[in-house]
């Protein structure tokens, strides 16, 4: 860890073990459990809805209220169909990429805990390599060794059981954070760590602060869409992951240059309102925190167009952490960008004031 680094020890304990702990999109709770704990000294209260959104609230009876927000859930498969000889076909609970799926070890998770199993392939002997048939939703499939369907029920698997991917945390070349994941609960760290900043450094906000992890965002933003209802915000910052462009096979014509290690990347869109970006802009400017821009069509596509167009309108920005390989078990961040994103939301919530700010994003 170098002398300058924002996260400690603690900090990246929490890390490993709230990316290890599954959480699937429907299915976020013990993963929320995890982060309210983290969060508790850190926060005056809690919200919860019955959908499992978590929210820590400092200064819960300001009259202005900023959220900085990322979402909990993973993306994840669901049991669709049980085979007579005992195999399993699959549909997405979100993005789930059905290409990287063949040869996979699996977790179904069931009422008698998780049953073991694996996404399996027909072997290169056996494949007539003149008409080579491509991973597809219809043609995946996984086996948990057992003969017939009776076996897999007994087993407690059932239709609707829904599936995650075990690989866990680490770290590569002594800076890069690997797991399944990082989409997006490493921005539910994210912001936790800056609640943990403005304690540690006793920050007196003139605001009330909404930290917000919010659940169902692979699913098309639904728990965002629900807690800014709740939470009725002035201001939302929210941050997601976006693609390091650098990789093969990506069109940077198309999508852009971004690249692990240069920094956050913020976005400019229609939902992104432009006087709190450029708020943002400025203090990355004044504090020395490396940046990237990133051009988004007519829509995000993260939670910060469920929270732009809510409630009449609230001013909300996004800032993006370079992720590559987006939806695989191997996403990977560089360190420093997650320290910076951190260190620009925390300095960006110190240059908001009170009154005077906020009807000058109005």
């Amino acid at each position: 860890m170098s002398q300058n680094s924002i996260l400690n020890t603690k900090s990246i304990e929490f890390l490993e073990k709230y990316l290890n702990n599954a959480a699937p999109t429907g299915y976020e709770w013990e993963g929320q459990k995890l982060w309210m704990d983290y969060l508790k000294p850190y926060v005056d209260e809690f919200i919860t809805d019955t959908y499992g959104t978590a929210v820590g609230v400092i200064n819960p009876d300001a009259k202005y209220k900023v959220v900085i927000e990322g979402h909990a859930d993973e993306i994840s498969w669901y049991v669709n169909y049980i085979s007579d000889n005992g195999l399993i076909y699959v549909i997405r609970n979100g993005g789930s990429d059905h290409q990287i799926a063949p040869s996979k070890v699996v977790n179904i998770h069931t009422k008698n805990g998780i049953v073991k199993g694996v996404f399996g392939w027909p072997a290169i002997h056996t494949r007539n390599r003149a008409k080579e048939e491509a991973p597809k939703l219809d043609n995946i499939f996984i086996d948990c060794g057992c003969k017939n369907k009776e076996e897999v029920e007994k087993l407690g698997v059932h239709v609707g059981c829904v599936i995650t991917y075990p690989d866990e945390f680490h770290i590569l070349n002594d800076n890069k954070f690997v797991c399944r994941a990082i989409d997006n609960r490493m921005g539910g760290f994210m912001i936790a760590e800056v609640a943990r900043l403005l304690k540690e450094n006793k920050k007196e906000l003139p605001f009330g602060l909404y930290i917000t992890n919010s659940v169902q965002e692979e699913i098309g933003l639904r728990g965002a869409e629900m807690i800014t209802q709740t939470i009725k915000p002035n201001v939302a910052i929210v941050t997601d992951v976006t693609h390091d462009t650098t990789t093969p096979m990506i069109e940077m014509k198309k999508e852009g240059h971004l690249e692990l290690g240069l920094g956050p990347v913020v976005a400019y869109a229609p939902a992104v309102q432009q006087k709190l970006r450029d708020l943002i802009i400025d203090t990355a400017e004044a504090k020395k925190i490396p940046f990237q821009r990133s051009a988004l069509s007519r829509a995000t596509g993260t939670d910060t167009d469920a929270f732009a167009y809510s409630n009449g309108g609230v001013a909300s920005a996004l800032i993006s952490l370079p992720l590559r390989y987006m939806h695989t078990t191997v996403e990977m961040v560089h360190r420093e960008d997650v320290e910076n994103v951190i260190k620009l939301i925390y300095e960006s919530l110190l240059k908001i004031n009170d009154g005077d700010t906020f009807s000058y994003f109005e």
